[in-house]
């Protein structure tokens, strides 16, 4: 289970609002399963932004970087569905890394429907719990 503060919470739902309709992504700092801070990336596939992804390498090294001085680590990875659900696809399978959450948000016609949680298991994904906190 993804353990999420409900203010982080907001931020991630802010972040991919503001970018619909292109899929948008960053990445999840915290210690185990439990989510402290969230670091908003830029998605560097401009030719295929409303259904593609590419994480700017330098703000992963960033994310790293701001990890390592909080004494958190990168525990997953968010992004958003443009117009899709949020189901991971196959090409979301086949870019994910084990031990690593993945957060994928669907975005209809600007407004949040549903955010579902995915960790890679062997060649598939399968759904984790998310819980949103208070604290």
């Amino acid at each position: 289970m993804l353990s999420l503060p409900a203010q982080k919470f907001e931020e991630v739902i802010a972040f991919c609002k503001r970018g619909y309709p292109s899929e948008v992504c960053g990445l999840l700092l915290g210690k185990t399963k439990k989510v402290e801070q969230i670091f908003p990336a830029r998605n560097l596939n401009q030719e295929r932004a409303s259904d593609r992804y590419e994480l700017d390498p330098a703000d992963f090294k960033a994310a790293d970087e701001s990890a390592r001085r909080q004494c958190l680590e990168i525990i997953g990875f968010y992004h958003s569905h443009p117009d899709h659900p949020p189901d991971a696809s196959q090409t979301d399978t086949e870019r994910a890394w084990e031990g690593y959450c993945y957060l994928i948000v669907s975005v209809y016609k600007g407004k949040v429907e549903k955010i579902k949680c995915w960790r890679l298991n062997g060649d598939r994904m399968t759904e984790e719990k998310l819980e949103v906190t208070n604290g």
